[in-house]
């Protein structure tokens, strides 16, 4: 439920394999020339930093997330066993350790989110339960309970915002309470606010 949340409030923690160069600065995106156009398409895959074609070689892998976290585990590539000939995804890179590291980085945002009670938690995992066999069913009264979930859902999300700006809590505890970054959260506000 927590990854869905997160997936909602604007991808503020979506992980990746990141790269750092031999001189340890993180690179900026590789650009692909395919020809002519207006049009010339990037990457910040840790793949695309293969040293071919002009491109910045990869020297070590790290963790990395979109909020701005970098993990501080370094895991150097080998490029004496390395393909130089062709793209660096066919080669049999691990790439476990900076996963697992961005893993463990959302395990604190998780651990920083306010939990839900119990009740609650049960409440809403059988009411998805539910939902998606009547999805499945009956499509029909699906449709209309989730007709019905987005009223309450605005309504609620409406009073839990207004009572936010009522005790003037900080956009910062927001964020944290919900695991995301401020500008998700803030968004997030807005959408029940207009």
């Amino acid at each position: 439920m927590v990854d869905r949340v997160l997936k909602a409030l604007g991808a503020a923690h979506e992980g990746a394999v990141g790269v750092l160069l031999a001189d340890g600065s993180e690179p900026g995106p590789v650009y692909f020339d395919v020809g002519s156009g207006g049009h010339m398409p990037s990457s910040t895959a840790w793949h695309a930093y293969d040293g071919r074609f002009s491109r910045p070689q990869a020297a070590v892998l790290r963790g990395s997330c979109s909020c701005g976290w970098r993990g501080a585990a370094e895991y150097p590539l080998d490029w004496t066993t390395l393909p130089t000939d062709q793209p660096l995804y066919e080669a049999d890179v691990d790439l476990s350790g900076p996963i697992a590291d961005y893993e463990a980085h959302l395990s604190v945002i998780r651990g920083g989110a306010v939990p839900l009670p119990a009740g609650l938690a049960g409440l809403l995992a059988a009411l998805v339960e539910q939902l998606g066999g009547l999805a499945a069913e009956e499509p029909l009264v699906a449709l209309k309970a989730l007709a019905d979930l987005r009223y309450v859902i605005a309504q609620t999300g409406q009073d839990a915002a207004y009572e936010l700006a009522d005790r003037d809590v900080a956009i910062g505890d927001v964020a944290a309470a919900l695991g995301t970054n401020e500008g998700a959260a803030r968004t997030y506000l807005n959408d029940y606010l207009h």
